[in-house]
């Protein structure tokens, strides 16, 4: 159950009493930069590894031009006595490539059912590491997976074969542990930016979750060229966690309004309509942004204009949801998603997404991924969805805007297990969705349309269970680790 907090009395003042959603504290506090002072050989190693990632490179590179050896390194190096392993994998294959559907084609969808029994009962039969790899994709489809996570489970399946090539295990291997380095030099710096924002002490209600912060948009690109982008694209989404608990937990309506008609002025003379725990976050937003553009090149410069509409709305959803909220007011499944689908995040994160990219992302990219596409619907969707269903029941116990599980139990007179269930299809339809647009022609690159597919998969991710943002101890934790804190062992 949520606290209550009495702010101290002014004389002639009214007590405001206010809510906490009673969140645990921060899993990491100041672990990467402590990591990072005691770390003084971490050069030197990087430096060793880069040395022998080159030469196996090399190595590998002539291994790929030699078609004999890939002839043998494809399925003809399976067990030739097994065909059913190799059914098998044509199976997961199907299985896999089912999930690339879009509306309208039966068949793939009662492939997904057909290969999806015929896996699960295959099961207990199979040996390692086809188990572990069967397991993996009836958890989660390839395609829904986030793409780091991805690569170190696939690293461990892959060294448990018994046809793999050492010289590719041991190059994915040095590959994953330097950008591992890197990004837990971007997450040093990102717990220190974080802390001079001093969540613990000027927003205390609000989840302190910089390092998960950080995972999520690895979710989004974890390559080494947008290390801008995802420094960005973190202290965005850094301050929106603080900017949600404001509205969702902390802030009177009141005050709630006065704050949102301050961000849609952006102006730091407006500061003083604000109260004072409000003053230092509405300062730092727009002095974080002020920093966002000295980032740029001054072609690109017109890009935070951009992402500043695109707070706006955000703040205007928070806002409209926190009206429903205090009027007990419980929506149409239709009218909340309206609303929902915008304060989710997604479309102002996706924007934010392609502010710290290359060229790639033009005038006309912004133009477009602000105007609120059918992928970012789409996105947004799988998103708000997946976040209910595995909230809701948390969120009510304390005085909450009402979820789409809520407002789908009122509208169909379900209970709440029929309402998730004909929720989680939405969800499917969503990703049908996407990739119908995937297919589609479009004038952007792939590399700006996978940034979207991608905060969908961090969805699947973080939201498949319960909130593994706001409750981040249980598997998020386990998540960071294997991509963050432990390299794997060479």
């Amino acid at each position: 159950m949520e606290n209550m907090i009495s702010q101290p009395h002014v004389p002639g003042d009214e007590v405001v009493i206010r809510k906490s959603g009673s969140y645990h504290p921060t899993v990491w506090g100041d672990y990467f930069i402590l990591q990072a002072q005691s770390s003084t050989s971490t050069q030197e190693c990087d430096a060793r590894m880069q040395e022998r990632a080159a030469e196996l490179m090399e190595q590998v590179r002539s291994m790929f031009k030699d078609y004999r050896h890939l002839a043998n390194y494809g399925l003809g190096r399976f067990n030739p006595a097994s065909r059913i392993e190799l059914s098998l994998r044509e199976r997961n294959n199907l299985y896999n490539a089912a999930y690339l559907g879009t509306h309208g084609e039966i068949i793939l969808d009662e492939a997904i059912s057909f290969t999806k029994n015929n896996l699960v009962s295959a099961l207990a039969g199979l040996k390692q590491p086809l188990t572990k790899q069967v397991s993996l994709d009836l958890e989660t489809p390839l395609c829904r997976r986030t793409r780091r996570l991805l690569a170190r489970e696939y690293i461990s399946i892959f060294q448990e074969d018994a046809t793999r090539d050492d010289a590719i295990l041991e190059l994915a291997k040095l590959d994953f542990n330097l950008l591992q380095s890197l990004h837990r030099e971007e997450l040093k710096n990102i717990t220190k930016w974080w802390n001079d924002l001093a969540p613990s002490k000027n927003f205390s209600f609000a989840r302190d979750r910089s390092v998960e912060c950080y995972f999520w948009i690895l979710g989004v690109y974890f390559e080494p060229y947008y290390s801008r982008a995802r420094v960005i694209t973190t202290k965005v989404i850094a301050l929106t966690s603080i900017l949600d608990d404001i509205y969702d937990v902390y802030s009177t309506l009141e005050e709630s309004q006065r704050l949102t008609e301050a961000i849609q002025r952006w102006d730091a003379k407006v500061v003083h309509q604000l109260p004072e725990y409000m003053k230092d976050y509405y300062l730092k937003l727009m002095h974080t942004f002020e920093e966002f553009e000295d980032l740029l090149a001054s072609s690109e410069k017109y890009r935070i204009t951009y992402l500043k509409e695109a707070m706006k709305d955000l703040s205007e959803a928070y806002f409209e949801e926190s009206k429903w909220r205090d009027q007990h007011y419980v929506p149409t499944l239709e009218e909340h998603l309206h609303v929902s689908l915008i304060s989710l995040g997604y479309p102002m994160l996706e924007c934010a997404s392609f502010v710290g990219m290359g060229e790639i992302a033009t005038k006309e990219a912004f133009e477009w991924i602000t105007s609120f596409p059918k992928i970012v619907q789409a996105s947004a969707k799988i998103g708000r969805i997946m976040n209910d269903i595995s909230s809701h029941e948390l969120e009510q116990t304390r005085e909450h805007v009402a979820s789409t599980v809520q407002c789908y139990m009122k509208e169909y007179g379900t209970d709440v297990h029929v309402a998730c269930k004909k929720l989680q299809g939405l969800v499917d339809d969503a990703w049908k969705e996407i990739n119908e647009e995937c297919l589609n022609p479009t004038a952007f690159s792939i590399a700006l349309l996978e940034r979207i597919i991608n905060y969908s998969r961090v969805a699947e991710n973080i939201y498949k269970y319960i909130d593994g943002y706001t409750n981040s101890s249980t598997r998020t934790k386990e998540y960071i680790s294997w991509l963050l804190v432990h390299p794997i062992p060479l």
